[in-house]
């Protein structure tokens, strides 16, 4: 299904979207995309961290061979098809900070997060840096982060949130396709940073990303079809606003 232009109806109507997404997409991830010793919450704060996340809980084990991990449903936790845009040594982001977290390892453990963006996460200066404050957090804990952000940039991120999060980690600015200015960023976020970025646009079909769950190994996050999911249940009156053109 193509994504739609979310900016043609209020942040209000969006917000009731956004809510049916995060909950069908824990639905799918709960009903067997994730292996059966992972399950997913809809979560409004993770400690000090923000409303609107969707975290993914289950123990945190030593690194395996991520070919042979599999699910008693199938599923089978291997490595990324898709390369990395970016790689950094997440040491150089921990100096920056001046802080290391440590995380207690035991069943329940946090282990990722998913993030889908609002207008809210871009109304100002203040709203942009305390996202991309927890999302480098997260990081920085060592919590894997996948971000999806179908709202249009601003001028506080002009070329997409991973960018912005990329100049905060590493002072490299980057460019990216204006003709193409929606993302999905997933962060593998074990022994360095590894970033897997599809930028898409208005019209086009939500990309495929992945979903860290340990190092180096994934499953593919169903976006598309929690999206098509959320949309068949939305109110009439706005989808024929958002489908107009």
């Amino acid at each position: 299904m193509p994504v739609h232009d979310w900016s043609r109806v209020a942040a209000g109507i969006y917000h009731d979207f956004h809510q049916s997404w995060i909950t069908d997409l824990k639905k799918l991830l709960n009903d067997g995309a994730l292996p059966t010793n992972y399950y997913a919450l809809a979560e409004q704060r993770i400690n000090p961290i923000a409303p609107d996340v969707l975290t993914l809980k289950g123990p945190i084990t030593a690194d395996r061979d991520f070919d042979a991990v599999q699910a008693d449903g199938g599923v089978v936790i291997a490595p990324p098809q898709i390369l990395p845009v970016d790689e950094s040594d997440l040491e150089v982001y921990r100096r920056k900070q001046n802080r290391v977290a440590i995380r207690h390892v035991s069943d329940d453990s946090l282990v990722a997060v998913i993030e889908i963006v609002s207008p809210g996460n871009k109304s100002g200066r203040n709203a942009m840096s305390k996202f991309v404050n927890k999302s480098i957090d997260l990081i920085a804990r060592g919590i894997h982060l996948t971000i999806v952000d179908i709202t249009k940039p601003t001028k506080r991120d002009p070329h997409g949130i991973h960018a912005v999060i990329r100049e905060e980690m590493t002072d490299r600015g980057t460019e990216s396709d204006l003709s193409k200015p929606l993302t999905t960023a997933s962060y593998d976020a074990s022994n360095g940073v590894r970033a897997f970025v599809e930028h898409f646009a208005v019209g086009d079909t939500i990309p495929s990303i992945p979903l860290f769950l340990q190092h180096n190994g994934q499953i593919p996050l169903p976006l598309e079809q929690s999206y098509q999911a959320a949309w068949s249940y939305f109110p009439s009156r706005w989808r024929s606003v958002l489908e107009a053109h």
